[in-house]
């Protein structure tokens, strides 16, 4: 059995939903936050199956223990945290807590009952380094100043250190550019709220004409002046936690390891541009006030290691990405 933390978050459940495609039994925790209990049931709606759900704060360690000893848990797959840069900015506090202290209390709770296979779901903006094509061997930067990249940097940390007290760990730290998409044919994908915090949510709002228009900031050292982010879609994320899994079961011995999990990039305004095609509608924009806060000019990879050692590498293109979110969110629309 795999414990999905966040289980009944965007991606975390579809992980579920891979994961239940392929026969293996999945329990799932989530302090519904972020997440709804529709969710589970479209996935046993969708799977034809009962799945277990524990509503949980992960940050509570005893409670979290009773889980791990009420259930066969063979391996984590940990998904459960806040992820967006802007709102770490303004709420650092409510990031480093629910980021930080998360991890520590999964791996206390994994410590305490035998448990040692994790996959850990970070980001490309971890590296605090701007670049189209980061690398594993790249050196962190410690020093840019944002909450969120600073908390995923201490998560990644506890792990390394956690992992050489015991040679049991078989550890892969995914860290995954920005995740679009939905499951084939629009079965289950993405909730849109009202205010989303990404630009693919709020791009769809524009297609769908619910909002007039979107603010595009134009302050990037890049070609059209607006940033430059990777882009996967949400399947080939669940693809690339399913290889790290059967990678962690044929590891002999301790092992810790990071990969890129990346697509394509492109320009923001490339991006909406894109939008446009698939949703049939014009994307409006107005320029935003400038940003006050640093920001990443590009943020994408090099998959060569993931290909290599985990024998993935992405199978959807950006377009596929965007038809399929398009899909579910009207399907969402008609109710």
């Amino acid at each position: 059995m795999i414990l999905v933390t966040g289980g009944l978050g965007f991606l975390g459940s579809h992980i579920a939903l891979s994961l239940l495609a392929q026969g293996v039994e999945v329990i799932v925790v989530d302090n519904l936050a972020n997440a709804s209990l529709q969710t589970l049931e479209r996935l046993e709606y969708i799977s034809g199956l009962y799945v277990p759900f524990v509503k949980i704060d992960i940050r509570n360690t005893p409670t979290l223990n009773k889980v791990f000893e009420l259930h066969s848990i063979q391996a984590v797959i940990h998904t459960a945290s806040f992820k967006s840069l802007e709102e770490s900015v303004l709420k650092p506090l409510d990031y480093y807590n629910d980021n930080v202290s998360c991890i520590m209390s999964l791996m206390r709770a994994m410590q305490r009952t035998g448990v040692r296979h994790l996959v850990h779901l970070s980001s490309l903006a971890v590296y605090g380094h701007s670049a189209p094509d980061l690398h594993e061997d790249q050196p962190f930067n410690y020093t840019y100043p944002n909450p969120y990249i600073k908390s995923q940097q201490m998560v990644e940390e506890i792990i390394r250190d956690t992992a050489k007290t015991d040679n049991e760990w078989r550890i892969a730290i995914l860290r995954l550019s920005n995740i679009a998409g939905a499951f084939e044919g629009g079965i289950l994908g993405e909730w849109i709220p009202p205010l989303p915090k990404n630009i693919v949510p709020l791009a769809m709002q524009v297609g769908a004409h619910q909002r007039e228009y979107l603010e595009l900031r134009r302050q990037a050292m890049t070609a059209d002046q607006t940033v430059e982010r990777s882009f996967l879609h949400v399947m080939d994320g669940c693809d690339a936690v399913i290889k790290s899994l059967q990678w962690l079961s044929q590891q002999q011995e301790l092992c810790c390891e990071a990969f890129n999990i990346a697509g394509e990039l492109v320009s923001i305004k490339n991006l909406l541009d894109q939008v446009a095609e698939v949703t049939q509608s014009t994307i409006p924009t107005i320029d935003a006030l400038p940003y006050p806060h640093a920001e990443l000019d590009q943020l994408g990879a090099d998959t060569t290691k993931a290909q290599q050692l985990l024998h993935w590498q992405p199978r959807h293109s950006l377009s596929k990405m965007l038809e399929d979110e398009w899909l579910f969110y009207q399907n969402t629309l008609r109710g």
